[in-house]
């Protein structure tokens, strides 16, 4: 009998959204234990109004990133909508390209119970699920949109459902999403593998975010997200700054000089208004 994964046996792991290299390189630093690149990119980087229009090709080559950004994090992509939804062999083939092109530890998938043999299917081949269940935003048109999950109890049950089809099925993480905490210490009691929640109370074993939320990026944040940090205004304060340092001729660092005639290299800088920032060489980027 599968033992149960008990909340009790360590600190709570920490998880957060990536899209890009230099961001996962600052997180992998921070000590954050697992990065996703989520199909969040479609809208926080894409622009785009929904988590379905993210492109898998692209969503492949943001993941490679992550991963060469992120040396000790495990990295873990999402399927895009439409990617795992066909014929098995497409689903098993593009999670694979998920894992030898993007470098991935593991895939997850928006489920639920008919999942199941998909989920068996892709553990056979090698490729670690990560079985995500509760509310699912790749099915928010079914919904009217976004929308918590698992607030009667009919619902809970039926989550718990398919939480428990999913491990049994070889999944080795579940994530559930926006539920009470009710439904997720359900899903608790039955878990025999790590549990990642998202707006569903505490009981979890680990917790993730979407990294524009936490970070003060995002204009409409969800109700369960709470900033660490104001970046987007600082960002703004910032790019004010640069306008206005170019108005006025003071764009700071260092110009190079001309090379004397026996071709010697920059020995000597001019300042051109405002800080110097003595990192600047001949080798920086343009």
């Amino acid at each position: 009998m599968a033992r149960k994964h008990d909340r009790g046996e360590g600190p709570a792991f920490a998880c957060l959204t990536a899209y890009d290299a230099t961001t996962a390189r600052w997180l992998d630093r921070a000590g954050v234990h697992v990065l996703l690149m989520g199909d969040s990119a479609a809208e926080v980087m894409l622009g785009h109004r929904r988590t379905i229009d993210m492109p898998m090709d692209v969503s492949i080559a943001l993941t490679a990133a992550v991963r060469r950004g992120a040396g000790n994090a495990l990295v873990m992509a999402d399927m895009p909508f439409m990617s795992y939804h066909g014929s098995p062999d497409e689903a098993v083939r593009n999670a694979g390209r998920f894992l030898t092109e993007g470098g991935a530890d593991c895939v997850k998938l928006e489920v639920d119970f008919t999942f199941a043999p998909l989920i068996d299917r892709m553990t056979r081949a090698g490729i670690p699920v990560c079985a995500h269940v509760g509310s699912r935003p790749q099915t928010a048109a079914l919904t009217s949109g976004y929308s918590a999950d698992g607030r009667t109890e009919p619902r809970l049950r039926q989550i718990v459902a398919d939480a428990k089809a999913a491990q049994e099925s070889g999944a080795a993480l579940l994530l559930i999403e926006a539920v009470p905490p009710e439904t997720a210490a359900a899903v608790m009691e039955i878990a025999t593998v790590p549990v990642i929640g998202i707006g569903a109370g505490t009981a979890p074993h680990g917790q993730i975010l979407v990294v524009h939320d936490l970070l003060g990026l995002t204009d409409q944040p969800p109700r369960f997200a709470s900033a660490a940090a104001a970046l987007g205004e600082e960002t703004r304060r910032a790019a004010s700054e640069w306008v206005r340092r170019v108005a006025q001729g003071e764009i700071g660092g260092q110009t190079y000089s001309m090379r004397n005639k026996r071709g010697g290299g920059d020995t000597d800088t001019k300042q051109t208004g405002g800080p110097a920032n003595p990192a600047v060489t001949t080798g920086d980027r343009a």
